[in-house]
């Protein structure tokens, strides 16, 4: 949960006036926050009628909703102890309405919250956000909100840190306006949401691992458990799994945690025919899969009382083609919901498959978006002459890299201008016809660019690869060299150009798993933050991403966001930052993971004043 100080805003006479000025096309007052005209213009276009009398339409209410489940609790609660004229409301991470309770005089409750169906309100802005938001009377698009203080917070998954929904308060508006009255109430209910979301995550965990270990028990059986989120998986199964088998399970327990539950169900028998569910266990309720190559409509039936934890009847599982093993899937539901599935793997004609190793990826050569296709394959034309090349780009791009393939497996020369910035050592080497790698050449000094310009102007077809980083501006020699290599530079794109070749990189520069254990593998949050993620280090920035990553994880299953750096986890600042301010901005997000989003606490361990932090804040956001 994240909070944020609200800004001040005009008065409230000023609001309206510029509110009313707007609706009737005429030119605004001074002094009206930009975000909050934003917010109007976004309403008119998505055709909201401001003047909105019955409650929006919506899709149709989710039939489950885990943020429910985990929420109904604290809300019952907190509504003895709710004032006569305050409205709260829960949403999903669509903004459907998913509970409400109590009222506000003359506010009728709304099915929706999104911005394209009622325009401007707290609820969208808290989604849009991820921190605590206000919207006072005549800030909200519609009439009938005109009188209405809200304060909204955003409920965070305690796994992967994504938006689970809202938490509104609706009140009265208050001449005061900010800050909302009532928003230490939905801050505190939304903590208390996400505490129980989190120790309703630890119970599926723990009966995944019991359903686990049940499942293992007697003879050498190769057992998977998988959640979608982690795995276990015995020597048995290691044996057995290949890389596409995995991703068929870990596949199948993303589907099973979203089937529907329905109709009556038998007692699984275990291994041994002994009935699976003993001790405080309830007999069992049915589950039907959506495998990944066959996905069953069930038919709806009377659902009997949920269950503290059940295992259904096991169904196979379809494979891909040349698998070697066959697979038998439990889902396993715990109070009424799929938390993840139990899978029995056996081989086919008592063979276990031969896994050999994946060849080693290529990094240099690894990506297939246009821009670096374009680029390695200008460069690799180029380099069949043994004319002078010269690679360019951002630090980190992969120009070294991308050199020593193209040069080859044979004998080469590397000197480094960072090192030998005057080339003393590396022309006294040279060895007539050995191609020479210089990288760095923007740190060449200038005897080095002088002795390299007259080697090409003596011999103009040397083998030399030479790589650049731009920057500061080229001196007169330096620019002379360049002004040479021009004809045949090849530019290589920043990684946040092309994007799209991360899931390509990211197993290349993963790396190699202890014998018997799955490839390191990369949950669909945590690749959006991913790639969303800016890397001013580039490829060699990803790679030490990467490797921190796979070296420093206690846990199994696919990578989360929570895993990630701060920096990458939180997303990219609103606006170029300088290197100093790259790693000031970080420095401060760890300072407020460290101490749980507490900006005070986090400004204190900093040395700095809780405004000055705000203040870094709001200039890193634009």
């Amino acid at each position: 949960m994240t909070t944020t100080e609200p800004s001040p805003t005009p008065a409230l006479p000023s609001l309206r006036l510029a509110r009313e000025r707007f609706l009737s096309g005429e030119p605004l007052p001074g002094g009206v926050p930009e975000e909050v005209v934003a917010a109007w213009r976004r309403a008119r276009f998505f055709g909201v009628p401001h003047d909105l009398g019955a409650p929006a339409a919506c899709a149709e209410r989710p039939a489950e909703s885990a943020l429910l489940t985990a929420a109904r609790p604290v809300l019952d609660r907190i509504v003895p102890a709710l004032d006569a004229d305050a409205l709260l409301v829960l949403t999903d991470e669509r903004l459907r309405v998913l509970w409400t309770a109590g009222r506000v005089p003359g506010v009728a409750p709304c099915p929706v919250l999104a911005e394209q169906e009622v325009g401007h309100n707290s609820a969208a802005l808290a989604l849009r956000t991820r921190r605590r938001a206000e919207v006072h009377g005549p800030e909200h698009f519609l009439d009938r909100w005109q009188d209405v203080s809200a304060v909204s917070v955003p409920v965070l998954s305690p796994d992967s840190g994504q938006v689970l929904g809202t938490l509104t308060v609706a009140a009265r508006l208050c001449a005061t306006r900010a800050p909302h009255s009532r928003a230490a109430l939905a801050e505190a209910a939304a903590a208390a949401i996400e505490t129980e979301l989190r120790a309703r995550s630890g119970r599926a965990e723990q009966a995944l691992l019991d359903a686990y270990l049940r499942a293992s028990r007697g003879r050498d059986r190769a057992v998977a458990a998988l959640d979608g989120h982690s795995r276990l998986i015995n020597e048995a199964a290691q044996r057995l799994l290949t890389p596409e088998v995995l991703d068929a399970l870990e596949r199948t327990a993303v589907h099973a945690r979203r089937a529907e539950v329905s109709g009556p169900a038998e007692e699984p028998e275990g291994p041994s025919g002994q009935n699976t569910a003993s001790g405080t266990e309830p007999s069992p309720l049915p589950v039907p899969v959506a495998l990944p190559m066959s996905t069953p409509t069930p038919t709806p039936t009377p659902t009997p009382t949920p269950t503290p934890l059940a295992l259904s009847l096991p169904l196979p599982l379809p494979l891909p083609e040349g698998a070697g093993c066959t697979a038998q899937v439990t889902p396993l539901r715990l109070d009424g919901t799929v938390v993840g599935i139990v899978a029995v793997l056996e081989p086919l004609d008592d063979q276990a498959p031969v896994v050999p190793d994946p060849p080693a990826a290529v990094v240099a050569l690894t990506g297939s978006s246009l821009p670096w296709r374009h680029a390695v394959g200008r460069a690799v034309e180029l380099a069949r002459s043994p004319e002078p090349l010269l690679l360019a780009g951002e630090r980190g791009t992969g120009k070294s890299a991308l050199a020593r393939e193209l040069l080859g497996p044979g004998p080469v020369q590397e000197a480094d201008a960072a090192q030998d910035p005057g080339l003393e050592h590396a022309l006294r080497a040279r060895q007539t016809g050995r191609p020479l790698l210089l990288r760095h050449a923007e740190r060449l000094a200038q005897p080095g660019v002088a002795a390299l310009n007259s080697l090409l102007d003596a011999r103009p077809d040397t083998p030399l690869l030479v790589t650049y980083t731009p920057g500061a501006p080229a001196g007169p020699c330096l620019q002379r060299l360049l002004d040479m290599l021009s004809a045949r530079t090849v530019t290589l794109p920043p990684l946040r150009e092309r994007a799209e070749d991360l899931r390509e990189l990211l197993p290349a520069l993963a790396p190699r798993p202890a014998p018997g254990r799955p490839p390191l593998t990369w949950t669909l949050d945590a690749l959006r933050a991913l790639e969303q993620y800016p890397w001013p280090g580039n490829v060699t920035e990803l790679a030490h991403v990467v490797r921190a990553v796979a070296e420093h994880r206690r846990m199994s299953g696919p990578v989360r966001r929570a895993e990630l750096p701060d920096a990458v986890r939180e997303g990219p600042a609103a606006r170029p930052l300088s290197p100093m301010e790259h790693a000031e901005r970080t420095t401060i997000l760890e300072a407020l993971r460290r101490h749980g989003g507490n900006k005070a606490r986090a400004a204190a361990a900093l040395g700095i004043g809780r405004a000055t932090l705000y203040r870094k804040l709001r200039g890193y956001r634009g």
